[in-house]
């Protein structure tokens, strides 16, 4: 293995081992690409090109840039998850026995994302960059002894996803762009204290990324973006009812993604910028092994987020973000005590200190907002024989982000 084979893998391993495993977004996405995005909700993310950061949404943005950028930074996230109000129940044939109360669970805990991009401009047509963050991850997992164990256990999803870019200005108003994505996922999860399912498996698979932003004067511009997120095929552990099933690979199905984004600076001081995002999560319809010998079925909704936010040039040294998010749920009929899930308000704010005219840090701060949800789940035991648990869960969380950018 060469010198640069040894850096890639221990780049992607720090990654793996810091990555956020909380959602912090619809289904299992993370909103977590940078400081700056955080301190404005992500609004207008892809095309306001303050630093590096912007590839992630928006690769046609690289051509924005006239000097080399670097941005890194870390987001924090502390999650307040609670499932409350449990009962289970058994069903046997049409009769159900009485239900029985289970204490609540709190399932949160503080994880982090960090991220690196980097653009080089090749001349003043084409540009090129490559990234390192992460779309998706989720982590809960309940106590030992859980008594509804059978729905709760753990479940630990991460993902790291490594982009390589591109850009080219057509003219002065027209920009367009796109990149591969090399996805590294892996997956965990138990359920009966580990005797009914136990899964550690992971994988790698390709995706892509298109964008177009088209620019009426250097005040005024918009995007639009689609990132196409494959199925991992994870391959590892995997037990299921005695069954020793390691022989198959567990596919994991990702959501595409479309993102419009637009930015206009009304004056000298201050700037308005929007996004809309869609989020195919109906490609999540089922967790499933190669050889059909194991499958739960999620039927999960496409989603959408709405964000909006300003941002105020207060003088050389400081400049001053806020901003608000809308996200829909992801989860329709089916929802789950593992993986709560609800509509979602973000409130943003942020800021910019410019220690000189190359170098930046940038510091973001959201409170994320959850809902209560009822939850309702069955899983079959034996012929007529099944179990079933109800709940109501809520998620809500801080985030707090830190970035460097410098140009060159």
């Amino acid at each position: 293995m060469n010198k640069k084979q040894i850096f890639t893998r221990s780049v992607i391993t720090v990654a793996i081992a810091l990555a956020s495993s909380q959602t912090m977004a619809a289904g299992f996405q993370l909103n977590a690409q940078s400081a700056t995005g955080l301190g404005r909700a992500f609004s207008g993310d892809g095309v306001i090109a303050d630093n590096a950061s912007t590839m992630a949404k928006n690769a046609a943005s690289m051509a924005l840039f006239d000097a080399p950028a670097l941005s890194l930074g870390v987001i924090a996230i502390d999650t307040d998850v609670h499932v409350k109000n449990t009962q289970t129940s058994l069903t046997v044939g049409k009769h159900t026995l009485p239900s029985t109360a289970i204490a609540d669970a709190s399932i949160g805990g503080t994880s982090y994302a960090p991220n690196i991009y980097y653009i080089q401009p090749i001349n003043d047509k084409f540009s090129v960059g490559a990234s390192l963050y992460s779309n998706f991850g989720t982590k809960t997992e309940f106590k030992k002894g859980y008594k509804a164990d059978l729905f709760g256990g753990l479940t630990d999803v991460k993902s790291v996803n490594l982009g390589l870019s591109a850009a080219y200005r057509i003219n002065q108003h027209f920009s367009v762009g796109g990149g591969l994505d090399i996805i590294y996922g892996s997956g965990k999860l138990q359920r009966g204290n580990a005797q009914a399912l136990n899964i550690d498996a992971d994988g790698i698979a390709l995706g892509y990324n298109l964008g177009t932003i088209y620019e009426y004067n250097q005040n005024n511009r918009f995007g639009l973006s689609y990132r196409y997120s494959p199925t991992i095929k994870a391959k590892g552990d995997i037990h299921y009812k005695g069954q020793n099933l390691s022989n198959e690979k567990l596919e994991i199905p990702l959501p595409s993604m479309v993102e419009f984004s637009g930015f206009n600076k009304l004056n000298d001081k201050f700037a308005v910028h929007y996004s809309v995002q869609w989020i195919e999560w109906s490609a999540f319809d089922q967790l499933s092994t190669t050889g059909g010998n194991f499958s739960k079925d999620y039927q999960w909704q496409n989603s959408w987020h709405y964000s909006v936010g300003g941002t105020y040039y207060l003088n050389n040294d400081w400049t001053l973000r806020a901003g608000y998010m809308h996200d829909t749920s992801a989860q329709g009929k089916l929802t789950s005590i593992s993986v709560p899930d609800s509509d979602r308000n973000w409130l943003s704010g942020g800021f910019s200190y410019h220690i000189d005219s190359k170098s930046t840090i940038d510091f973001g701060l959201t409170y994320l907002i959850g809902a209560d949800i009822n939850v309702n789940e069955t899983q079959p035991l034996l012929p007529n024989v099944s179990t079933s648990v109800s709940a109501t869960t809520r998620a809500n969380a801080w985030l707090y982000g830190l970035q460097y950018s410098r140009s060159f």
